[in-house]
């Protein structure tokens, strides 16, 4: 797998300047991560802020729904004040989720047995996902690749076409929160189980792959007990971890970065105000590794294996 792994060396490291319309010969790859992937906006921000665009976006769960909305032409100011109006009162929150119950009762029927827990994930995202969100990929301003896992043929799969908003449902369907997806003949869940930072899935589709990593762990010490969701989110964390090393390891990007972001838990959407508070350097520290990769000033490939990653690490 090494041997098929093709990065820039420093003699072919082109200055990557945008187009006439912001496009830039580089792929941009958004991991998952619950609600720590609410910095994700610190990195579209930047790339406002710097006048480009990336060739093709790829995203898996709460990156692909950030993504989408990026795809779809919303700036990363449209997009934090959006998640700050989603998730600013709990109540309206709750009401949002309230209206996602079942409400036939044949909605509690699922293959014939009564099935009371997971959400609906495309009825959840249907009252959280900006109104104007394009019904397809087909619509989207760049192409943007989703990451699900094929439960039954146990393997990763990108989807690409048709169905945006169940291809987001899918790639967002956490085990034991959601539901899964059926499409296209296939039962699909949360796209992190097989490729948490899909930034291999963009390899030689562009010059440069930028992959921004929003996982992290379980966070506490031997003295506490996680509870039994803690325990759950945090084994998931720990096994996409392991995955995303891996990786790293074997053939990282151009440009990895890390937002310090292990202080939230995967469900803490209602601190998105905080989250986007705290983390608000790491924008700036974005920007400033961004402009020397496009610009030619950083070598490709270096910053994925370690410059930028032991100074935006999280």
């Amino acid at each position: 797998m090494r041997a098929s792994c093709s990065r820039l060396s420093p003699r072919s490291s082109p200055s990557v300047q945008p187009g006439p319309d912001g496009v830039s010969d580089f792929a941009l790859a958004l991991g998952g991560g619950g609600a720590r992937g609410i910095a994700h906006i610190h990195v579209i921000e930047a790339l406002d802020e710097l006048g480009v665009r990336p060739k093709r976006i790829v995203g898996s769960s709460i990156g692909a729904i950030m993504g989408a909305g990026y795809a779809a032409g919303m700036s990363g100011a449209e997009l934090r004040a959006f998640a700050l109006e989603s998730f600013a009162r709990k109540r309206l929150v709750l009401s949002r989720l309230w209206r996602t119950r079942p409400t036939p009762f044949q909605d509690f029927m699922i293959d014939g047995a009564l099935r009371f827990g997971p959400f609906d994930a495309e009825r959840v995202l249907s009252v959280f996902l900006p109104a104007d969100l394009p019904p397809t990929f087909e619509r989207l301003q760049i192409p943007l690749g989703v990451m699900t896992t094929d439960f039954y043929a146990r393997t990763e799969c990108e989807l690409h076409s048709g169905s945006l908003i169940s291809a987001l449902a899918a790639s967002a369907a956490i085990p034991a929160v959601f539901r899964p997806v059926r499409r296209d003949g296939k039962v699909l869940i949360d796209g992190g189980i097989f490729n948490p930072l899909p930034f291999d899935r963009v390899r030689g589709k562009a010059a440069i792959v930028v992959a921004v990593d929003v996982n992290g762990g379980p966070v506490g010490s031997g003295d506490t007990m996680p509870t039994q969701m803690e325990a759950m989110f945090g084994a998931s964390q720990l096994m996409m971890q392991s995955i995303t090393e891996s990786k790293l390891r074997m053939c990282p990007p151009d440009l990895l970065l890390r937002p310090p972001v292990l202080a939230y838990r995967v469900l803490d959407f209602l601190r998105t105000r905080q989250i986007l508070e705290e983390t608000a350097s790491f924008k700036e520290e974005t920007k400033r590794a961004l402009d020397r990769l496009l610009s030619g000033k950083m070598e490709p490939g270096r910053s994925g294996a370690d410059a930028a990653a032991r100074m935006l690490a999280g």
